[in-house]
């Protein structure tokens, strides 16, 4: 059983930054791997993707704000959120396999606000 464990999530203020890791218990390099995100009374959405050979793909309301990227000699995945806005506000997941993922970590709370 693959395992996914988040961290880095917290409280910003509007337009700080932060920076999501995801530690994955097995080797990443053949992987997809994203990070989703879960609003209150919303259903979960597909933040950003990375695809094993690096393609890159985001959700239009993160564009130009997030990024994701890997390190395969670490087993780790990564989300740079800058210029957070209020509705960045969410439980933030990672996922392997193309989504929605077939294994899931147990979220991270970034909350936005003043």
């Amino acid at each position: 059983q693959v395992q996914l464990v988040e961290s880095g999530g917290g409280l910003v203020q509007p337009g700080g930054s932060l920076r999501l890791s995801c530690a994955v218990s097995r080797g990443i390099r053949f992987s997809t791997l994203g990070w989703s995100r879960q609003a209150p009374g919303k259903q979960r959405e597909l933040v950003a993707q990375i695809l094993s050979g690096d393609t890159t793909n985001y959700a239009d309301s993160v564009k130009g704000r997030f990024t994701i990227s890997r390190d395969n000699a670490k087993n780790t995945v990564y989300l740079q959120m800058n210029s957070l806005k209020p509705e960045d506000t969410a439980v933030y997941y990672c996922y392997s396999g193309s989504w929605p993922g077939d294994h899931w970590g147990q979220g991270t709370q970034v909350t936005v606000s003043s």
